[in-house]
Protein backbone atom coordinates (compact mmCIF):
# COMPACT_ATOMS: atom_id res chain seq x y z
CA UNK A 1 0.00 0.00 0.00
CA UNK A 2 1.58 3.68 -0.78
CA UNK A 3 0.44 6.52 0.95
CA UNK A 4 1.01 10.16 -0.62
CA UNK A 5 0.56 12.99 1.60
CA UNK A 6 -1.50 15.89 -0.95
CA UNK A 7 -2.00 17.94 1.89
CA UNK A 8 -2.09 18.85 5.56
CA UNK A 9 1.58 17.99 5.42
CA UNK A 10 3.82 20.97 6.84
CA UNK A 11 0.70 23.18 7.48
CA UNK A 12 -2.52 23.13 9.07
CA UNK A 13 -5.00 23.13 5.62
CA UNK A 14 -5.90 21.09 2.48
CA UNK A 15 -6.45 18.04 4.35
CA UNK A 16 -5.58 14.98 1.35
CA UNK A 17 -4.22 11.21 1.75
CA UNK A 18 -4.04 9.44 -1.31
CA UNK A 19 -4.00 5.91 -0.48
CA UNK A 20 -3.19 3.68 -3.60
CA UNK A 21 -2.72 -0.56 -4.12
CA UNK A 22 -3.31 -2.93 -6.44
CA UNK A 23 -6.78 -2.76 -5.66
CA UNK A 24 -7.55 1.23 -6.40
CA UNK A 25 -6.86 4.69 -5.09
CA UNK A 26 -8.62 6.05 -2.24
CA UNK A 27 -8.62 9.48 -0.99
CA UNK A 28 -8.93 10.25 2.45
CA UNK A 29 -10.34 13.84 2.88
CA UNK A 30 -10.56 16.36 -0.10
CA UNK A 31 -9.67 19.79 1.71
CA UNK A 32 -9.06 23.59 0.26
CA UNK A 33 -5.98 25.28 1.61
CA UNK A 34 -6.47 28.66 3.52
CA UNK A 35 -3.91 30.94 4.96
CA UNK A 36 -1.39 31.96 2.96
CA UNK A 37 -1.07 32.65 -0.61
CA UNK A 38 1.00 29.96 -1.72
CA UNK A 39 -0.72 27.56 0.04
CA UNK A 40 -4.12 28.91 -1.48
CA UNK A 41 -2.21 28.66 -4.89
CA UNK A 42 -2.28 25.48 -4.65
CA UNK A 43 -6.45 25.29 -5.06
CA UNK A 44 -5.62 26.16 -8.66
CA UNK A 45 -3.05 23.50 -9.26
CA UNK A 46 -3.99 20.55 -11.52
CA UNK A 47 -4.97 17.69 -9.27
CA UNK A 48 -1.82 15.05 -9.17
CA UNK A 49 -3.42 12.06 -10.18
CA UNK A 50 -5.34 11.44 -12.53
CA UNK A 51 -9.17 12.19 -11.30
CA UNK A 52 -10.47 8.94 -13.47
CA UNK A 53 -8.60 6.97 -11.49
CA UNK A 54 -9.99 7.77 -8.08
CA UNK A 55 -12.07 5.09 -6.92
CA UNK A 56 -13.62 6.56 -3.66
CA UNK A 57 -13.39 9.72 -1.27
CA UNK A 58 -13.81 9.03 2.59
CA UNK A 59 -14.15 12.65 4.73
CA UNK A 60 -13.49 12.62 8.47
CA UNK A 61 -15.61 15.65 8.53
CA UNK A 62 -17.30 18.52 6.94
CA UNK A 63 -15.10 21.94 7.90
CA UNK A 64 -13.58 22.97 4.41
CA UNK A 65 -9.97 22.04 5.08
CA UNK A 66 -11.03 18.56 4.90
CA UNK A 67 -14.20 18.91 2.21
CA UNK A 68 -13.80 21.88 1.07
CA UNK A 69 -11.83 20.57 -2.93
CA UNK A 70 -14.80 18.64 -3.53
CA UNK A 71 -16.88 20.52 -6.28
CA UNK A 72 -13.19 21.00 -8.08
CA UNK A 73 -12.66 17.30 -8.52
CA UNK A 74 -15.96 16.36 -9.69
CA UNK A 75 -15.87 19.32 -11.80
CA UNK A 76 -12.96 18.08 -13.66
CA UNK A 77 -14.60 14.71 -14.04
CA UNK A 78 -14.80 12.64 -10.94
CA UNK A 79 -17.84 10.81 -10.49
CA UNK A 80 -17.25 8.00 -7.74
CA UNK A 81 -18.33 7.61 -4.47
CA UNK A 82 -17.64 10.14 -1.43
CA UNK A 83 -18.54 8.49 1.84
CA UNK A 84 -19.49 10.24 5.51
CA UNK A 85 -21.24 9.73 8.08
CA UNK A 86 -24.88 11.30 8.18
CA UNK A 87 -24.16 14.26 10.21
CA UNK A 88 -21.13 14.87 8.19
CA UNK A 89 -23.17 14.61 5.04
CA UNK A 90 -25.73 16.80 6.15
CA UNK A 91 -23.18 19.53 7.36
CA UNK A 92 -21.50 19.21 3.86
CA UNK A 93 -24.40 20.47 2.33
CA UNK A 94 -24.41 23.60 4.09
CA UNK A 95 -21.02 24.26 4.29
CA UNK A 96 -20.45 23.14 0.15
CA UNK A 97 -23.28 25.17 -1.03
CA UNK A 98 -22.24 28.37 1.14
CA UNK A 99 -18.97 28.05 -0.17
CA UNK A 100 -19.39 27.85 -3.77
CA UNK A 101 -21.86 30.65 -3.15
CA UNK A 102 -19.67 32.82 -0.96
CA UNK A 103 -17.18 32.55 -4.10
CA UNK A 104 -19.43 33.38 -7.00
CA UNK A 105 -19.83 36.70 -4.50
CA UNK A 106 -16.64 37.69 -3.70
CA UNK A 107 -15.68 37.42 -7.78
CA UNK A 108 -18.21 39.32 -8.60
CA UNK A 109 -17.99 41.99 -5.63
CA UNK A 110 -14.28 42.08 -7.04
CA UNK A 111 -14.82 42.51 -11.18
CA UNK A 112 -17.33 45.27 -10.13
CA UNK A 113 -14.88 47.04 -7.27
CA UNK A 114 -12.01 46.25 -9.80
CA UNK A 115 -9.56 44.94 -6.99
CA UNK A 116 -8.71 41.37 -8.25
CA UNK A 117 -5.50 41.46 -10.18
CA UNK A 118 -6.92 38.78 -12.15
CA UNK A 119 -9.47 40.00 -15.49
CA UNK A 120 -11.50 38.67 -14.66
CA UNK A 121 -11.62 37.33 -11.16
CA UNK A 122 -13.58 33.86 -10.96
CA UNK A 123 -14.30 32.03 -8.20
CA UNK A 124 -12.35 28.18 -7.61
CA UNK A 125 -16.18 26.86 -7.96
CA UNK A 126 -19.36 27.82 -7.86
CA UNK A 127 -22.67 26.68 -5.87
CA UNK A 128 -23.94 24.63 -9.43
CA UNK A 129 -20.52 22.81 -8.51
CA UNK A 130 -21.26 22.14 -4.70
CA UNK A 131 -24.50 20.95 -5.57
CA UNK A 132 -23.28 18.51 -8.37
CA UNK A 133 -20.38 17.00 -6.15
CA UNK A 134 -23.37 16.34 -3.05
CA UNK A 135 -25.18 14.24 -5.28
CA UNK A 136 -21.82 11.72 -4.90
CA UNK A 137 -22.46 11.55 -0.76
CA UNK A 138 -23.00 8.14 0.83
CA UNK A 139 -23.64 7.84 4.62
CA UNK A 140 -21.82 5.26 6.59
CA UNK A 141 -23.17 5.12 10.24
CA UNK A 142 -19.82 5.02 12.69
CA UNK A 143 -19.02 1.18 13.52
CA UNK A 144 -20.65 -0.25 10.75
CA UNK A 145 -17.35 -1.44 8.50
CA UNK A 146 -18.01 -1.39 4.75
CA UNK A 147 -15.95 -2.28 1.64
CA UNK A 148 -15.64 0.78 -0.14
CA UNK A 149 -13.67 -0.69 -3.29
CA UNK A 150 -12.71 -4.52 -3.42
CA UNK A 151 -9.92 -5.70 -0.96
CA UNK A 152 -10.17 -2.31 0.77
CA UNK A 153 -12.64 -2.00 4.08
CA UNK A 154 -13.36 1.24 6.30
CA UNK A 155 -14.13 1.80 9.55
CA UNK A 156 -15.42 5.36 11.30
CA UNK A 157 -14.83 5.77 14.66
CA UNK A 158 -16.09 8.71 16.91
CA UNK A 159 -13.71 11.48 17.07
CA UNK A 160 -15.80 14.40 18.41
CA UNK A 161 -14.69 17.69 17.56
CA UNK A 162 -17.79 18.29 15.37
CA UNK A 163 -21.05 17.04 15.03
CA UNK A 164 -20.41 13.34 12.42
CA UNK A 165 -16.34 13.79 13.12
CA UNK A 166 -14.81 10.62 12.71
CA UNK A 167 -11.65 8.67 12.56
CA UNK A 168 -11.13 6.59 9.60
CA UNK A 169 -9.35 3.40 8.95
CA UNK A 170 -8.83 1.85 5.87
CA UNK A 171 -7.65 -1.92 5.73
CA UNK A 172 -5.75 -3.59 3.06
CA UNK A 173 -4.52 -7.05 3.31
CA UNK A 174 -3.94 -7.45 7.01
CA UNK A 175 -2.44 -3.78 7.20
CA UNK A 176 -4.80 -1.06 9.07
CA UNK A 177 -4.31 2.60 8.55
CA UNK A 178 -5.70 4.74 10.71
CA UNK A 179 -6.34 8.97 10.23
CA UNK A 180 -7.65 10.99 13.18
CA UNK A 181 -9.23 13.26 11.34
CA UNK A 182 -9.17 16.56 13.28
CA UNK A 183 -9.61 14.85 17.04
CA UNK A 184 -12.12 16.77 19.94
CA UNK A 185 -11.38 17.53 23.19
CA UNK A 186 -11.55 15.59 26.47
CA UNK A 187 -13.86 17.51 28.45
CA UNK A 188 -15.73 19.24 25.91
CA UNK A 189 -19.30 20.58 27.01
CA UNK A 190 -20.94 19.86 23.69
CA UNK A 191 -19.32 16.89 22.13
CA UNK A 192 -17.79 13.89 23.25
CA UNK A 193 -14.06 12.71 23.80
CA UNK A 194 -12.83 11.49 21.00
CA UNK A 195 -13.31 7.15 21.37
CA UNK A 196 -10.17 4.87 22.01
CA UNK A 197 -8.48 2.75 19.66
CA UNK A 198 -6.96 -0.41 20.46
CA UNK A 199 -4.23 -0.76 17.40
CA UNK A 200 -3.51 0.24 13.80
CA UNK A 201 -0.41 -0.46 12.11
CA UNK A 202 -0.22 2.94 10.70
CA UNK A 203 -1.23 6.32 11.97
CA UNK A 204 -2.15 9.43 10.81
CA UNK A 205 -2.70 11.97 14.14
CA UNK A 206 -3.51 15.86 13.63
CA UNK A 207 -1.59 18.54 15.14
CA UNK A 208 -3.26 21.34 15.47
CA UNK A 209 -2.35 22.00 18.90
CA UNK A 210 0.55 19.66 19.25
CA UNK A 211 2.60 22.07 20.63
CA UNK A 212 0.25 24.32 23.23
CA UNK A 213 -2.00 23.39 25.96
CA UNK A 214 -5.32 25.07 26.14
CA UNK A 215 -5.58 28.01 28.44
CA UNK A 216 -7.01 26.59 32.10
CA UNK A 217 -8.98 30.19 32.53
CA UNK A 218 -12.91 29.31 32.62
CA UNK A 219 -14.27 29.85 29.67
CA UNK A 220 -17.36 31.25 31.29
CA UNK A 221 -15.25 33.84 33.34
CA UNK A 222 -13.31 35.31 30.38
CA UNK A 223 -16.10 35.27 27.80
CA UNK A 224 -18.26 37.33 30.75
CA UNK A 225 -15.42 39.45 30.95
CA UNK A 226 -14.42 40.50 27.48
CA UNK A 227 -18.57 41.24 26.62
CA UNK A 228 -19.24 42.99 30.27
CA UNK A 229 -16.05 45.46 29.59
CA UNK A 230 -16.88 45.86 26.06
CA UNK A 231 -20.65 46.70 26.88
CA UNK A 232 -19.24 49.37 29.69
CA UNK A 233 -17.99 51.24 26.72
CA UNK A 234 -20.72 51.09 24.90
CA UNK A 235 -19.14 48.62 22.37
CA UNK A 236 -19.84 45.78 20.28
CA UNK A 237 -18.69 42.49 20.52
CA UNK A 238 -18.08 40.83 17.16
CA UNK A 239 -17.00 37.25 17.22
CA UNK A 240 -15.95 35.63 13.79
CA UNK A 241 -16.24 32.05 13.88
CA UNK A 242 -16.77 28.59 12.14
CA UNK A 243 -20.42 28.14 11.42
CA UNK A 244 -20.18 24.46 12.53
CA UNK A 245 -19.12 23.88 15.85
CA UNK A 246 -17.10 26.89 17.29
CA UNK A 247 -20.66 28.76 16.36
CA UNK A 248 -23.23 26.43 18.40
CA UNK A 249 -20.28 26.13 21.83
CA UNK A 250 -20.29 29.81 21.77
CA UNK A 251 -24.42 29.71 21.82
CA UNK A 252 -24.08 27.05 24.20
CA UNK A 253 -21.63 29.28 26.16
CA UNK A 254 -23.98 32.87 25.92
CA UNK A 255 -26.93 30.74 26.72
CA UNK A 256 -25.47 29.82 29.78
CA UNK A 257 -24.34 32.83 30.83
CA UNK A 258 -27.51 34.77 30.02
CA UNK A 259 -29.29 32.02 32.46
CA UNK A 260 -27.09 32.86 35.18
CA UNK A 261 -27.23 36.78 34.77
CA UNK A 262 -23.34 36.89 34.62
CA UNK A 263 -23.54 39.47 30.93
CA UNK A 264 -26.34 41.67 30.90
CA UNK A 265 -29.64 40.68 28.64
CA UNK A 266 -27.96 42.32 25.67
CA UNK A 267 -29.18 41.39 22.08
CA UNK A 268 -26.87 38.36 20.75
CA UNK A 269 -26.92 38.07 16.77
CA UNK A 270 -26.42 34.87 15.04
CA UNK A 271 -25.08 36.36 11.10
CA UNK A 272 -24.39 33.13 9.15
CA UNK A 273 -27.03 30.97 6.92
CA UNK A 274 -24.88 27.96 7.07
CA UNK A 275 -24.40 28.14 11.27
CA UNK A 276 -28.13 28.96 11.44
CA UNK A 277 -28.79 25.23 9.35
CA UNK A 278 -26.17 23.74 11.52
CA UNK A 279 -27.46 24.66 14.32
CA UNK A 280 -30.60 23.33 13.84
CA UNK A 281 -29.12 20.27 13.45
CA UNK A 282 -27.93 19.72 16.98
CA UNK A 283 -32.21 18.67 17.50
CA UNK A 284 -31.57 16.03 14.95
CA UNK A 285 -28.15 14.21 16.09
CA UNK A 286 -29.25 14.67 19.58
CA UNK A 287 -27.26 11.39 20.29
CA UNK A 288 -24.43 12.36 19.08
CA UNK A 289 -23.82 15.65 21.26
CA UNK A 290 -23.85 15.91 25.31
CA UNK A 291 -26.63 18.66 25.28
CA UNK A 292 -29.75 18.15 27.43
CA UNK A 293 -33.33 18.64 25.64
CA UNK A 294 -33.28 22.02 27.40
CA UNK A 295 -29.51 22.66 26.74
CA UNK A 296 -30.07 21.94 23.19
CA UNK A 297 -32.96 24.36 22.95
CA UNK A 298 -31.37 27.00 25.12
CA UNK A 299 -28.39 27.17 22.52
CA UNK A 300 -30.65 27.14 19.77
CA UNK A 301 -32.67 29.83 20.57
CA UNK A 302 -29.98 32.63 22.51
CA UNK A 303 -29.12 34.27 19.43
CA UNK A 304 -31.23 36.45 16.58
CA UNK A 305 -30.79 34.90 13.73
CA UNK A 306 -29.89 37.12 10.99
CA UNK A 307 -31.11 35.98 7.62
CA UNK A 308 -31.72 38.36 4.95
CA UNK A 309 -28.68 40.65 3.33
CA UNK A 310 -30.24 43.48 3.95
CA UNK A 311 -30.71 42.77 7.98
CA UNK A 312 -27.10 42.00 7.71
CA UNK A 313 -26.34 45.67 7.16
CA UNK A 314 -28.48 47.07 9.54
CA UNK A 315 -25.97 45.31 12.13
CA UNK A 316 -23.62 47.76 11.21
CA UNK A 317 -25.92 50.73 12.25
CA UNK A 318 -26.11 49.06 16.20
CA UNK A 319 -25.50 52.30 18.70
CA UNK A 320 -25.83 50.30 21.60
CA UNK A 321 -24.13 47.24 23.15
CA UNK A 322 -24.52 43.70 21.21
CA UNK A 323 -23.22 40.36 20.88
CA UNK A 324 -22.18 39.89 16.45
CA UNK A 325 -21.27 36.03 15.70
CA UNK A 326 -21.13 35.50 12.29
CA UNK A 327 -18.52 33.21 9.87
CA UNK A 328 -15.86 32.61 8.67
CA UNK A 329 -13.67 31.77 12.06
CA UNK A 330 -10.68 33.25 10.77
CA UNK A 331 -12.12 36.25 8.81
CA UNK A 332 -11.28 34.51 5.30
CA UNK A 333 -14.04 35.71 3.81
CA UNK A 334 -18.03 35.71 4.65
CA UNK A 335 -20.22 37.89 6.15
CA UNK A 336 -17.62 39.11 9.09
CA UNK A 337 -15.59 41.15 6.75
CA UNK A 338 -18.12 43.35 6.41
CA UNK A 339 -18.96 43.86 9.84
CA UNK A 340 -14.94 44.18 10.57
CA UNK A 341 -14.94 47.06 7.97
CA UNK A 342 -17.49 49.10 10.20
CA UNK A 343 -16.58 47.76 13.83
CA UNK A 344 -12.72 47.58 13.40
CA UNK A 345 -11.91 51.22 13.74
CA UNK A 346 -14.07 51.79 16.80
CA UNK A 347 -11.49 51.31 19.99
CA UNK A 348 -14.79 50.85 21.74
CA UNK A 349 -15.61 47.62 20.18
CA UNK A 350 -13.89 44.36 21.06
CA UNK A 351 -12.63 41.80 18.25
CA UNK A 352 -13.43 38.12 19.73
CA UNK A 353 -11.29 35.30 18.10
CA UNK A 354 -12.23 32.23 19.37
CA UNK A 355 -9.79 29.88 18.38
CA UNK A 356 -7.12 28.94 16.17
CA UNK A 357 -6.15 31.48 13.60
CA UNK A 358 -4.02 29.27 10.49
CA UNK A 359 -1.04 31.59 9.29
CA UNK A 360 -1.27 33.86 6.73
CA UNK A 361 -5.18 34.37 7.46
CA UNK A 362 -6.96 37.78 7.98
CA UNK A 363 -7.61 36.61 11.78
CA UNK A 364 -3.90 35.49 12.34
CA UNK A 365 -2.60 39.02 10.78
CA UNK A 366 -5.46 41.03 13.45
CA UNK A 367 -4.19 38.87 16.56
CA UNK A 368 -0.75 39.23 15.90
CA UNK A 369 -1.01 43.13 16.27
CA UNK A 370 -1.31 44.25 12.80
CA UNK A 371 -2.98 48.10 12.14
CA UNK A 372 -4.47 47.53 9.60
CA UNK A 373 -5.84 44.71 7.36
CA UNK A 374 -7.23 44.39 3.95
CA UNK A 375 -10.51 43.42 3.06
CA UNK A 376 -12.49 44.44 -0.46
CA UNK A 377 -9.59 46.14 -1.87
CA UNK A 378 -8.96 48.49 1.03
CA UNK A 379 -7.18 49.00 3.94
CA UNK A 380 -9.03 48.65 7.32
CA UNK A 381 -7.45 49.96 10.56
CA UNK A 382 -7.60 47.89 13.58
CA UNK A 383 -8.10 49.71 16.70
CA UNK A 384 -10.75 48.02 18.11
CA UNK A 385 -9.83 45.70 21.45
CA UNK A 386 -8.61 42.41 19.99
CA UNK A 387 -8.64 39.41 22.10
CA UNK A 388 -8.32 35.35 21.17
CA UNK A 389 -9.71 32.86 23.27
CA UNK A 390 -8.30 29.36 22.50
CA UNK A 391 -10.12 27.41 25.13
CA UNK A 392 -12.72 27.66 22.89
CA UNK A 393 -11.09 25.50 20.26
CA UNK A 394 -12.47 22.09 19.24
CA UNK A 395 -9.42 20.66 18.60
CA UNK A 396 -7.34 18.16 20.93
CA UNK A 397 -4.80 20.12 23.06
CA UNK A 398 -1.12 18.52 23.06
CA UNK A 399 -1.72 16.78 26.30
CA UNK A 400 -5.03 15.75 25.36
CA UNK A 401 -3.38 13.91 21.91
CA UNK A 402 -0.79 12.57 24.09
CA UNK A 403 -3.15 11.17 26.23
CA UNK A 404 -5.34 9.64 23.46
CA UNK A 405 -2.59 7.94 21.57
CA UNK A 406 -2.01 6.15 25.41
CA UNK A 407 -4.87 4.36 24.66
CA UNK A 408 -3.36 2.14 21.86
CA UNK A 409 -2.64 -1.23 23.29
CA UNK A 410 -0.08 -1.91 20.43
CA UNK A 411 1.82 1.02 19.42
CA UNK A 412 1.61 1.52 14.86
CA UNK A 413 4.43 0.73 12.91
CA UNK A 414 4.88 3.93 12.47
CA UNK A 415 3.09 7.56 12.66
CA UNK A 416 3.06 10.61 10.88
CA UNK A 417 2.32 13.64 11.87
CA UNK A 418 -0.07 15.71 9.77
CA UNK A 419 -2.03 19.21 9.79
CA UNK A 420 -0.15 21.49 11.72
CA UNK A 421 2.03 24.16 10.95
CA UNK A 422 5.76 22.96 11.29
CA UNK A 423 6.43 23.95 15.16
CA UNK A 424 3.41 22.57 16.37
CA UNK A 425 4.04 18.84 14.23
CA UNK A 426 7.58 18.62 15.44
CA UNK A 427 6.68 19.64 19.08
CA UNK A 428 4.45 16.52 19.38
CA UNK A 429 6.29 14.27 17.17
CA UNK A 430 9.31 14.94 19.58
CA UNK A 431 6.69 13.73 22.70
CA UNK A 432 5.40 10.90 20.51
CA UNK A 433 8.85 9.57 20.31
CA UNK A 434 10.43 10.41 23.76
CA UNK A 435 7.32 9.76 25.47
CA UNK A 436 5.87 6.90 24.09
CA UNK A 437 8.88 5.25 22.38
CA UNK A 438 7.18 5.30 19.04
CA UNK A 439 8.90 5.52 15.31
CA UNK A 440 7.54 8.82 14.09
CA UNK A 441 8.01 11.39 11.62
CA UNK A 442 6.59 14.63 10.05
CA UNK A 443 5.99 14.06 6.07
CA UNK A 444 6.39 16.98 3.57
CA UNK A 445 3.82 18.10 1.11
CA UNK A 446 3.81 15.42 -1.75
CA UNK A 447 5.84 12.36 0.30
CA UNK A 448 5.09 9.41 -0.53
CA UNK A 449 5.60 6.18 1.70
CA UNK A 450 5.31 2.52 1.46
CA UNK A 451 3.29 0.69 3.79
CA UNK A 452 4.47 -2.61 4.26
CA UNK A 453 2.78 -5.42 6.29
CA UNK A 454 5.60 -6.73 8.21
Amino acid sequence: MRLTFLGAAGTVTGSKYLVEDEHGRVLIDCGLFQGYKQLRLRNWDQFPVPIEDLDAIVLTHAHLDHSGYLPVLVREGYRGPVYATPATCELARILLLDSGRLQEEEADYANRRGYSKHHPAKPLYTEADAESALKLFHPIELHHPQDIIPGMRMLLRSAGHILGAATVELEVGGVKLLCSGDLGRLQDPVMPAPEAIDQADYLLVESTYGDRKQPPESVESQLADVINRTAMRQGITLVPAFAVGRAQLLMYYLYRLKAQKLIPDLPIFLNSPMATDATSLYHRFRSEHRLTAAECEGTCTVAHIVRSVEESRELDDLRKPAVIIAASGMATGGRVLYHLKTLAPNPRNTLLFSGFQAGGTRGSLIVNGAGTVRMHGQEVPIRAEVVQMENLSAHADADEIMQWLRGFKIPPKHTYVVHGEPMAADVLRRRISVELGWSVSVPEHRDEVELKKA
